[in-house]
């Protein structure tokens, strides 16, 4: 019998949202009543398995409901992935029927290590067709060896003549191939297990440092110097050089006008290389500005470019008014400092004159633009929090960056200034100083904003300059090093681990091993990889190499694949340099995109209005003769727009991996049939210039 109140209580539910029913019955079943229809109170006293059928096929219809959602969900996801796989055929496509590749230039000479790729793709090729004649007509691995001293036995003319040609090549790589091949793998996998070994301790290191808290602490505190009182204000110099980079000069130059320093002790010079006349008035009169601003900054042009940015830097530092000046703040054209950028680092030089150097770390305003700045990031987080936080902590000495740095001037004037024998004249100047008994303090909690190359054209020229340079300086520095003062730990820090394992060993084995060397052992299989070198020890590394930048961990596997891509770049790079030959000395300014950041600029006009980065307006009766003479040498030449290439060494080793990938599944090699099929099409997207800026 139902409980007296059960009526009022279904009663009720119908006039307003579903209820759940309880009976006080034992044999009464608990009914959800969801539907404000009345077959939903109709309740079976005595039988109770009406009213859980209904509810059996109540649920049937929700989870019916649910299934048609997700099966419309996961249709829109194969549109969209049917869309974006035709979108992207159709760019290469037009990539290909552009036919604009990275050696255009006819004066340009195809360079031997191209050469070298293409025949030998050519070669894999041909070895593939014959592996799959062989495999079709029963030879396998296992089989081989018994089968090779068969047909060795047998007469020749009993012996097919295919049966004759492979035994000979089976026996060509036995008896002469494998053996070297395996002699270079192995000392290849020792490579990779010290650099791997060495960017463990790195991480334990960083490890150390979070676990306690350890940070260069300046004996004088951003408070004391706000407060006025018996505070470290020394001359600071600040300087800008910059090439014909019209994008961002007028957010750095806004940027270093509003640092919070006393105006009669800082000095701003904008370093200007510029050989576009137009660049050269628009920053003329953006530093015109800031003068009726009341900002103390000088424009300085140079008409004999030589040397570069060490050029520009040296002859700044040859004025006579920088003998009054202690330090000097050095900025990228597209890097800016935060208002308090000196007040956090300066002060650290008080009281310690063995420090010649206070570096900031980097943070970057377009990270999350596209695939090719979220990979950078993650390369850059660690290079920053990991290795220049660890070593400047443990041993006082890192790289440095070129930018977002304060020298002390009388440790630049030691170590014989700025020099233009190298690509990587920060570096050159680091190292020097860092001989001459020099220390050096990395701020991991002090960021200088600046943004990240968008296109794969401009940062594959970036890498090329950034590993070229270290293998010049070393053939120049090294018998310095050798001859100098410095404690064994430190020459050996130096030769071993600052050059030859992280700058030179690096890119050599990433390359040979996983680029040469494990497509070869696909067609000679008697010298092999193991998986841990190929799968779980890379893995690994790469897991730590992205702890910096957790929430990049999406993109570990790209990431992967992406930095193994490179390594053709670094690795012809690392050649050009240690060899010196033609390439090793080029330089050109990283293209940049003109991004700021809005957060910082929001707080700049919150902050001082009539101090705002705007955008000047240039006296255009100044400028109306060098536009006309622009005109003219624009109409005289052909424009040109700005469109992706095709990278033919890129393309080159993404076929000779596919290639490679096909004759590993003759094979049945799991892990090494992914791990070339995956890293040949990250070759061919490269090579197709598909992962960074896209232009249309």
């Amino acid at each position: 019998m139902a409980p007296p109140s059960f009526g009022w209580w279904a009663k009720e539910s119908h006039r307003g949202t579903p209820v759940v029913v309880k009976m006080q019955n034992p044999n009464w079943s608990m009914v959800e009543l969801e539907g404000p229809t009345d077959d939903d109170f109709l309740i079976s006293d005595g039988s109770p398995g009406r009213a859980r059928d209904k509810a059996r096929g109540k649920n049937a219809k929700q989870l019916t409901w649910v299934l048609l959602l997700k099966a419309h969900r996961a249709a829109g996801c194969l549109t969209s992935i049917a869309s974006a796989t035709f979108g992207l055929a159709s760019a290469v496509r037009r990539r290909i029927a552009s036919g604009r590749t990275d050696s255009e230039n006819p004066s340009v000479k195809r360079s031997r290590f191209y050469t070298f790729l293409k025949a030998f793709l050519w070669l894999s090729v041909v070895l593939l067709c014959f592996e799959v004649a062989a495999y079709f007509q029963g030879w396998h691995f296992g089989a081989s060896s018994l089968q090779l001293r068969y047909l060795w036995t047998t007469p020749f003319p009993v012996r097919g003549a295919f049966d004759w040609v492979y035994a000979t090549w089976v026996w060509v790589r036995v008896e002469y191939l494998a053996p070297p091949l395996q002699f270079l793998a192995n000392a290849c996998i020792v490579l990779f297990l010290i650099q791997s070994l060495d960017r463990l301790i790195l991480c334990l290191g960083c490890f150390w440092i979070r676990l306690r808290k350890i940070k260069p602490v300046p004996k004088q505190t951003s408070s004391d110097l706000e407060s006025g009182e018996n505070g470290y204000f020394p001359m600071v110099l600040v300087q800008i050089p910059m090439c014909n980079e019209r994008e961002v000069y007028q957010q750095s130059i806004g940027a270093v006008c509003n640092l919070e320093w006393p105006k009669s002790k800082l000095l701003v010079q904008i370093l200007d290389d510029s050989d576009d006349p137009t660049t050269q008035t628009l920053i003329k009169e953006e530093v015109h500005k800031w003068q009726r601003e009341g900002a103390r900054i000088v424009y300085r042009h140079r008409v004999i470019r030589d040397g570069y940015k060490a050029g520009n830097l040296k002859s700044a530092m040859n004025c006579n008014y920088v003998r009054d000046y202690e330090f000097v703040a050095i900025f990228d054209a597209d890097f800016q400092p935060s208002p308090d950028f000196l007040i956090r680092t300066v002060p650290h030089f008080k009281d310690n004159e063995d420090l010649a150097l206070v570096q900031a770390r980097w943070s970057f305003v377009n990270k999350d633009e596209n695939l090719l700045t979220r990979l950078q990031n993650i390369n850059l987080a660690f290079h920053f929090e990991v290795e220049q936080q660890v070593n400047g902590v443990f041993i006082n000495f890192f790289g440095f960056n070129g930018t977002a740095g304060v020298w002390r001037i009388k440790a630049l004037e030691d170590c014989g200034g700025w020099l233009e024998r190298t690509t990587v004249e920060d570096m050159d100047i680091a190292v020097r100083a860092h001989l001459h008994g020099w220390k050096f303090i990395f701020l991991n909690d002090v960021e200088c904003q600046c943004e990240l190359p968008e296109s794969y054209e401009a940062y594959r020229k970036q890498q090329h300059r950034w590993h070229s340079g270290p293998m010049q300086l070393f053939r120049l520095c090294l018998p310095a090093i050798i001859k100098s003062k410095i404690s064994f730990w430190k020459k050996f820090n130096l030769i071993f681990l600052f050059f030859l394992l992280r700058k030179l060993i690096l890119p050599f084995y990433s390359f040979t091993l996983f680029c040469i060397i494990l497509p070869m052992t696909m067609f000679i299989p008697e010298a092999e990889l193991p998986a841990w070198v190929v799968c779980y020890i890379p893995a690994t590394m790469s897991f730590l190499n992205i702890l910096p930048a957790p929430k990049s961990f999406p993109f570990i596997v790209p990431y992967l694949l992406f930095e193994n891509t490179m390594s053709v770049t670094k690795f012809n790079a690392m050649i050009s340099g240690l060899f010196q030959l033609g390439s090793a000395y080029e330089w050109v300014v990283t293209k940049k995109s003109g991004r700021s950041s809005e957060g910082d600029l929001a707080s700049l006009a919150e902050k001082d209005p009539k101090h705002q980065r705007g955008v000047s307006v240039p006296n255009l009766q100044d400028m109306k003769e060098e536009v006309k003479q622009q005109e003219k040498k624009n109409s005289s030449k052909k424009k040109k727009k700005k469109h992706n290439r095709i990278y033919t060494k890129e393309l080159a080793l993404a076929f000779l991996l596919l290639t490679a990938s096909a004759r590993s599944l003759l094979s049945a090699q799991g892990i090494h049939f992914y791990f070339l099929l995956f890293q040949g099409i990250s070759f061919l997207l490269v090579g197709l210039d598909l992962i960074g800026e896209q232009v249309q």
